[in-house]
């Protein structure tokens, strides 16, 4: 009698199979987006206890492009900070913002140049709001179940959909067809990118990270965000980018048009995943957070106005 073949791992193989073909296809590329000059660095500033974060670094590194700098200064002396003396330097923006919010300009400004302005297939705005709202919320997820890393959640979500800078790059037109169908018919974008493509972000930005020598766990959120079946493979990270990234497309921060379909999170597999890993996650009032996303859809469209200011 023939054994039966177990679903996972035929998805599993497929996948494989799927990812080991796209990168004998974009790996030696041209396109392929580079990673940016500052990440890595502010990769490994910001792989600190919060107390040992070096501030003096966190000015350097603001210094090092005078766009970020003018940024930060312009932000510090907005109406939102209310401050009696205007900052005048990076220094002075640096600690009248905090770390954090320096830290968002940082990376939401280095990775938008990524790729050429001409080469941006959906609205580069729109993109980083989406990034930035997923990753905001990831962070305020992981806080609230206490794991054990809410910045790492945080840079999960913000890299979550860096796969659609390659296809921006890489299979422009193709990609050009795939937010057409998406955009018409009112459907998830990975779902209009099998249809049209046949691989996703999702694979894409495997790929990418992997070329970007992105830690192992965040790129399995990157490939895995939208394929919760067997959260156990991804982990909580996995979980929380999921999680967060339906959160944000529900709450007009996705890709620019409208999903009219109706989630119910407390029975979505990553959910429930967290919910058996983490027991204060049962007691989040899942409405409540909901609607304090409106709250994080200002503070992004703050920031994001400002990276994409003239």
């Amino acid at each position: 009698m023939e054994a039966r073949r177990n679903p996972i791992e035929g998805r599993d193989s497929m996948k494989t199979e799927t990812l080991d073909r796209l990168r004998s296809r974009f790996v030696k590329i041209d396109a392929m987006p580079a990673i940016p000059v500052l990440l890595r660095p502010l990769l490994r500033c910001m792989d600190q206890p919060v107390e040992q974060v070096n501030m003096d670094r966190i000015v350097e590194l603001v210094s090092y492009d005078k766009s970020i700098a003018a940024q930060c200064i312009r932000m510090a002396n907005s109406a939102l900070f209310m401050r009696s003396t205007r900052a005048e330097s990076a220094r002075s923006a640096v600690m009248s913002l905090g770390m954090w919010r320096v830290r968002d300009l940082l990376f939401s400004n280095s990775l938008s140049k990524v790729i050429p302005a001409n080469c941006w297939i959906i609205d580069p705005s729109v993109f980083w709001r989406h990034s930035l709202g997923v990753a905001l919320v990831c962070r305020k997820f992981a806080e609230m179940i206490e794991y054990s890393d809410p910045e790492k959640a945080y840079l999960a979500g913000l890299l979550h959909d860096i796969g659609v800078l390659v296809n921006c790059m890489v299979v422009p037109e193709e990609f050009r067809a795939t937010m057409e169908k998406a955009t018409r018919e009112l459907i998830p974008l990975d779902e209009a990118e099998q249809a049209t493509l046949g691989f996703t972000h999702s694979d894409t930005g495997r790929i990418l990270a992997e070329a970007w020598k992105i830690p192992d766990d965040i790129a399995d959120a990157i490939e895995l965000h939208h394929q919760i079946c067997d959260p156990d493979r991804g982990g909580p990270l996995v979980a929380l980018v999921h999680l967060s990234d339906l959160l944000c497309r529900m709450r007009d921060l996705g890709y620019g048009y409208y999903e009219p379909r109706q989630v119910d999170f407390a029975s979505e597999p990553g959910w429930l995943y967290l919910v058996m890993k983490f027991p204060s996650m049962a007691e989040i009032d899942l409405a409540r957070f909901t609607f304090s996303l409106d709250e994080h859809t200002r503070e992004v469209g703050d920031l994001v106005a400002t990276v994409f200011a003239a």
